[in-house]
């Protein structure tokens, strides 16, 4: 008979209700835990949260080391985070990782970026498609309207998709064009609308969808039953698009985050203020941009590199 892990249900709801964390992030606990906790019962292990020592937590990592590394190490830090909690709660004597170093190495992979000419192929399709719709009443206008939104917003705030699909109606302003973003930890951020045709569409978007926004309970993004829009529901529309247009890469909507971020290198933006727009809370996250930025690579080399201060005919 499975049983259940001792403590998990104070460790969520302290991370629910004290530390106020995203659902998103309170799923994925709870998944972790839930994987964890089918291993021991599997292994015949005690399930007594008390009982659970390094021998335990090494036989786990030793079962999930298949998984890519990314993946181990989020589990593992959910392991970390229920473990300090209880041991901090007075549970638990000793966590079992204080005595443990565990490391493990994530390959370092560069971001994919689009270059201008597929992200201007997108704006061309979405807008192509829209103009074609001749029945503004229609539903096929509405939903393509709502589509050039998504690629709007994507673009224009390079926020996550989970960012995007939680955006309500009232952190926008337009009248100053300011969109107030709900990051990773709750924690908020403020991005200007600088460009007036992003700035018209989404209004007009605003204006059509009014009704469907106040019944999805202030939603901005909508879907055909008047529910919010689902990160999966963006992802299709990015997919779309980019299938439509031939773009010769796969196109998510982080790769939309990370275009953005290239291309604002490329206009010689401190880097800095990308970390501000992108939300990163270290710039050390954001510094990964400055190693795909071959464009601006490519210019200064051209144009400083000082091989070209002399000629094979000097000598």
């Amino acid at each position: 008979m499975n049983t259940i892990l001792t403590g998990t249900g104070e460790f969520i709801n302290h991370c629910k209700y004290e530390n106020n964390l995203s659902d998103k992030t309170i799923k994925a606990y709870n998944m972790d835990l839930a994987q964890f906790t089918k291993f021991l019962n599997e292994q015949n292990y005690s399930t007594d949260i008390r009982q659970i020592s390094k021998t335990e937590v090494r036989k786990y990592l030793e079962a999930i080391s298949p998984l890519k590394p990314k993946s181990i190490k989020r589990k593992i830090a959910t392991l970390k985070a229920l473990f300090n909690f209880l041991e901090f709660e007075d549970k638990i004597p000793v966590s079992p990782f204080r005595k443990m170093r565990i490391k493990i190495q994530e390959p370092k992979m560069l971001p994919r970026v689009m270059d201008i000419r597929d992200v201007n192929a997108i704006f061309k399709l979405a807008y192509l498609k829209n103009g074609l719709c001749k029945d503004v009443r229609a539903y096929s206008y509405l939903e393509s309207l709502r589509n050039i939104v998504v690629i709007e917003l994507l673009f224009a705030t390079g926020a996550r998709v989970s960012e995007i699909a939680n955006l309500y109606e009232e952190n926008i302003d337009f009248l100053s064009g300011t969109l107030k973003i709900k990051g990773k930890g709750n924690k908020e951020r403020i991005i200007q609308i600088c460009h007036k045709e992003t700035l018209k569409i989404l209004k007009e978007y605003n204006k059509c969808f009014k009704s469907r926004i106040t019944n999805s309970g202030g939603y901005f993004l909508v879907n055909r039953l008047g529910n919010k829009l689902s990160d999966q529901s963006i992802r299709g529309v990015v997919k779309g698009f980019s299938n439509e247009a031939k773009i010769q890469k796969h196109v998510t909507p982080h790769v939309f985050r990370h275009t953005l971020a290239t291309l604002l290198l490329e206009k010689d933006v401190d880097i800095k203020y990308i970390q501000s727009i992108l939300g990163h809370s270290s710039i050390t996250t954001t510094q990964i941009y400055t190693h795909v930025n071959r464009e601006k690579q490519k210019q200064i080399l051209t144009i400083k590199h000082p091989r070209k201060d002399f000629s094979i005919r000097d000598f």
